[in-house]
C-alpha cells in the first residue's frame, strides 16, 4: 500500500476544480462530503502511527545490553543494517583503506561482512554500485569502472579479485572457472569433524527457502540416506552440482574447531547452520534465542593466481581475519594457527596488515 506523502501544506490532491499538484488546504472549495474530505488526513496519521510503532518495535528487538560479547554482536547486526544505508561514496572509501594489492592489471580488496557484491531485491547498496566510485578514487575522474573477476557471498569476508580491464577479467574468471586458481577459506564449525583431515563429497543443490522473503539457497543432496538403519541410494536430482571440497583441522576443542577449507570443484562446498551446544553459547556469551545473531565465520583466507598477463610468477593474496572472527577464536580457545606454514617460498607473498 502506497503511503501518502504530505508538503507543509497539506496532501497534494488532483481534482477538476485545481491545477495539478495545488496543495488542498481548508480555503479550497469542498467538491466532496466532509466524510470523504477527512479521509486523506486520517490516512496520514494512520502511516505516521504505523512508522512508530515499527520504529518502536526495532528499538525493543535491540536492548541495550552490559554483557560485551553480545552488546558486539548487536553491533555486527547494526553494521550489517548500516551498509545497506551508507552513501556510496563512504563505502567505496572503507574498500579504497582496505584494498591488499593493486597493480596495473588487478585491484584487490577486502570484503566486509554483510555487503552483499550484486544487487537483487532488498538490497540497497552492493560492491558493484561502488566499483565506478572506487575506481575514480584510485585512478582519477576519467577512470573506468573495475571489473568483477568472481563473486563471494553476502556473509563471507575475505578477498576479492577485481580487474581494471574487461578482457582481464575475461581471463581471471576463466582461470577460476577452470579451477586454476588455488583458493583456501577459514572457517568456525560446531564439534571438530573426524577424521581431523580429508574430503567431503556431497553434490549440494539450490531449493526455495519459505520464510517472511521467500528467497533460494543451496543445499546439500546426498546421493544416499538412511532408512531403518540402512544405507539407500537416493535417485540423482538433475539439480544437484558435483562438490568436492578438502578440509583439515587447524585448532579445535570439544565443542568447535577452526577449519581450513579447499574447493576442489567449481562450485564451494556449503555452509550449514546447526544449533549450537550449551557449552559453545556459554563460552560465546550468548542465548540459544540469540544464537541466530551469531556471524558466518566464513572467511576466504588466500588465494593463489597462475602467471597471467606480464606477471610471470604465481601471485599469493592474503587477508587477516575480520576482528570478529578473531574474538570468536579468543573465546571459543582456538589458537591461531602460524601465518607462515602454509606458504610456498618461491610465490609473491601479499599479506594485509
Amino acid at each position: 500500500m502506497a503511503a501518502l506523502r504530505s508538503g507543509a501544506l497539506g496532501p497534494r490532491v488532483l481534482s477538476g476544480n485545481s491545477r495539478p499538484g495545488r496543495p488542498f488546504t481548508s480555503r479550497s472549495k469542498p467538491f466532496c462530503s466532509s466524510a470523504t474530505a477527512s479521509r486523506p488526513l486520517n490516512a496520514q496519521r494512520l502511516a505516521e502511527k504505523l512508522r512508530a510503532q515499527k520504529q518502536e518495535q526495532k528499538t525493543k528487538k535491540m536492548p541495550v545490553t552490559t554483557n560485551p560479547v553480545q552488546r558486539r554482536v548487536q553491533e555486527l547486526v547494526r553494521f550489517t543494517q548500516q551498509l545497506q544505508r551508507v552513501h556510496p561514496n563512504v563505502l567505496a572509501k572503507e574498500l579504497n583503506r582496505g584494498i591488499l594489492h593493486q597493480d596495473k592489471d588487478l585491484v584487490v580488496i577486502n570484503k566486509p561482512y554483510g555487503l552483499p557484491v550484486h544487487g537483487g531485491p532488498g538490497v540497497q547498496l552492493c560492491i558493484t554500485d561502488v566499483l565506478p566510485i572506487l575506481a575514480k578514487m584510485l585512478r582519477g575522474h576519467k577512470a573506468e569502472p573495475l571489473h568483477l573477476c568472481h563473486r563471494l557471498d553476502k556473509e563471507t569476508t575475505g578477498v576479492m579479485v577485481l580487474a581494471w580491464e574487461k578482457d582481464m577479467a575475461h581471463q581471471v574468471q576463466e582461470l577460476f572457472r577452470t579451477r586454476q586458481v588455488e583458493k583456501k577459506y577459514w572457517a568456525i564449525t560446531v564439534c571438530a569433524p573426524l577424521p581431523s583431515a580429508g574430503v567431503v563429497d556431497i553434490p549440494i543443490m539450490e531449493k526455495e527457502v519459505q520464510g517472511q522473503q521467500q528467497h533460494h539457497k543451496m543445499t546439500l543432496a546426498p546421493s544416499y540416506r538412511m532408512d531403518n538403519g540402512k544405507m539407500v541410494k537416493v535417485r540423482a536430482s538433475r539439480n544437484a552440482h558435483v562438490a568436492v571440497t578438502q578440509y583439515q583441522v587447524l585448532s579445535s576443542t570439544p565443542s568447535s574447531a577452526l577449519v581450513e577449507l579447499q574447493p576442489i570443484t567449481g562450485e564451494d562446498a556449503p555452509c550449514h547452520c546447526e544449533k549450537l551446544s550449551a557449552g559453545t553459547l556459554k563460552k560465546l556469551g550468548l542465548q540459544q534465542a540469540k544464537a541466530r545473531y551469531i556471524p558466518l565465520h566464513l572467511h576466504a583466507r588466500q588465494l593463489i593466481l597462475p602467471a597471467l598477463g606480464s606477471r610471470t610468477e604465481d601471485l599469493l593474496l592474503a587477508c587477516k581475519l575480520p576482528r570478529f572472527f578473531a574474538s570468536s577464536l579468543h573465546r571459543l580457545g582456538l589458537e591461531m594457527p602460524n601465518q607462515d606454514q602454509s606458504r610456498d617460498n618461491e610465490t609473491t607473498h601479499v599479506e594485509a596488515q
